[in-house]
């Protein structure tokens, strides 16, 4: 197995480690770091979890440290906030449906009636991409965070899609569905994609691969809202039939 790249997480704190698997499959493994604070011997840490990770060497220690460090400031950085109109934005010709921000917060994008979604640059306002290829409403779109580099819409023309988010490339097109997707949602490792739709069904979908994982039936209404957790390993939905369901997703598609 070989180390990619570091991925920091605000919350749950914690740090992501991107790897290729023996197979040459991108991986990704999570390190939390419930408990750190101010107080936190940092070196210390640095030591135990290089000597608990195998992906981990000591030539990589400078990084995680930083890496620490500058989780250890964001969590105890006590600002308060306020906030002020910075811009406002033409963004479609019809309404918006959603909206959603990249991790860093430098880019956003836009979903509407007229079709598509726009990708946005969050301090100049320039837009950047339109992502075109739906046949009816955009109504709900995400990015991979804390990746950044994929964008997944959800349509009423009962399909999603998944996208370059630099380039606007269509890498999937999601069919499967046989009403209209009304939520979707990334799982924290970037590597499944979550839709549900009025047809009262969820799909679970690899990234990759742009192929069907797993279909999560049960509700007997519409289903409007579906997340994962910080693990990624439970699913949760929500639907116009007055329930919940909280789905194991080892027993699913593991």
């Amino acid at each position: 197995m070989k180390l990619k790249r570091f991925l920091l997480r605000y919350y749950p704190p914690g740090i992501i480690l991107e790897f290729l698997n023996n197979e040459g499959e991108v991986e990704t493994k999570s390190i939390d770091l419930l408990t750190l604070s101010k107080e936190t011997d940092v070196d210390q840490l640095v030591d135990l979890i290089v000597f608990e990770e195998p992906l981990l060497k000591e030539n990589r220690k400078p990084q995680l440290k930083s890496l620490i460090n500058k989780l250890i400031t964001k969590l105890e950085a006590k600002k308060v906030q306020s906030f002020s109109l910075a811009k406002t934005l033409r963004a479609h010709v019809l309404p918006l449906t959603n909206c959603a921000f990249n991790k860093n917060g430098d880019r956003f994008i836009t979903g509407s009636y007229d079709r598509t979604c726009k990708v946005w640059d969050t301090d100049s306002g320039e837009e950047l991409l339109t992502l075109q290829g739906h046949s009816n409403v955009v109504y709900c779109i995400a990015y991979n965070n804390p990746f950044g580099d994929r964008i997944a819409t959800g349509s009423f023309d009962k399909t999603a899609k998944i996208w370059d988010a630099n380039t606007g490339e269509l890498y999937y097109t999601l069919v499967g569905h046989k009403m209209e997707i009304v939520c979707l949602s990334f799982d924290p490792q970037g590597l499944l994609l979550a839709t549900g739709s009025m047809d009262q069904q969820a799909k679970l979908w690899d990234v990759e691969k742009g192929k069907e994982v797993a279909t999560l039936k049960g509700h007997t209404g519409e289903i409007v809202s579906l997340h994962f957790n910080a693990e990624g390993d439970k699913i949760l939905t929500g639907s116009f039939d007055t329930t919940a369901k909280v789905r194991d997703g080892r027993r699913l598609w593991f």
